[in-house]
């Protein structure tokens, strides 16, 4: 099936819509290295994703301080301190005029992570973006991980649309693999990621950047 202009438009939210460089920058001053960050946050993946296909769940901030207490020596209290920091995070310069543009267009926005509640509002909120956003949806609430197929098939059901009617926006290739599996529209741009990976089938939309990826959708047929 041809992938078609979506009413819905969902972005992951760590590194796609947020900047990690407040926690990155918590771990710092506790005298960790800044390049353990990329480490730190794949390994964190690497622990959802394993409870998730295990059958099992942990929330997001325990797999991330499992992945801290793996890969460091930081006391319980601090790996706290890192986790917190989560809740400083403010949006990617490129990120507002992205939203912007969806909306003026008449697509509704939202937001879907596997990460901590509280995280994507306290983020769009520092970035003044709130009132663009529809509503955030973190698949905590489901109890599973991206990129299972259910959280995607849920995230359109509470928006109250068919899957082919909802793209998903990521600089992450699981999670863009992840949503067109479930049967989403897929969008994929460079950040932390350099290519879209070659081993999965492409997606329906590869874009230089956000604002590119974001046009390629809305030049989709309807």
């Amino acid at each position: 099936m041809s992938a078609r202009r979506p009413d819905v438009v969902a972005f992951d939210v760590n590194e796609t819509l947020l900047d990690l460089a407040p926690v990155q920058a918590a771990m710092v001053e506790l005298g960790l290295p800044s390049h353990l960050l990329p480490t730190v946050f794949g390994r964190t993946l690497q622990t959802g994703f394993a409870a998730t296909v295990a059958g099992t769940w942990l929330p997001f901030r325990a797999a991330f301080e499992t992945a801290l207490a793996q890969l460091t020596d930081l006391t319980d209290d601090d790996r706290g301190r890192v986790a917190d920091a989560f809740l400083e995070l403010s949006p990617h310069p490129d990120v507002e005029p992205a939203l912007r543009r969806l909306v003026s267009a008449g697509v509704r926005v939202v937001t879907l992570t596997h990460g901590s509640p509280g995280v994507a509002e306290a983020g769009l909120e520092r970035g003044g973006i709130t009132p663009l956003v529809e509503r955030t949806l973190t698949s905590e609430t489901v109890r599973t991980w991206k990129p299972s197929r259910a959280a995607y098939l849920w995230a359109a059901g509470a928006c109250g649309v068919a899957p082919d009617r909802m793209a998903l926006v990521a600089a992450h290739g699981w999670d863009v693999l992840g949503a067109e599996r479930a049967g989403l529209t897929g969008a994929w741009f460079p950040r932390a990621e350099r290519v879209y990976p070659p081993a999965y089938p492409a997606p329906a939309v590869v874009a230089g950047d956000l604002a590119g990826a974001v046009e390629a959708l809305l030049a989709l047929p309807e």
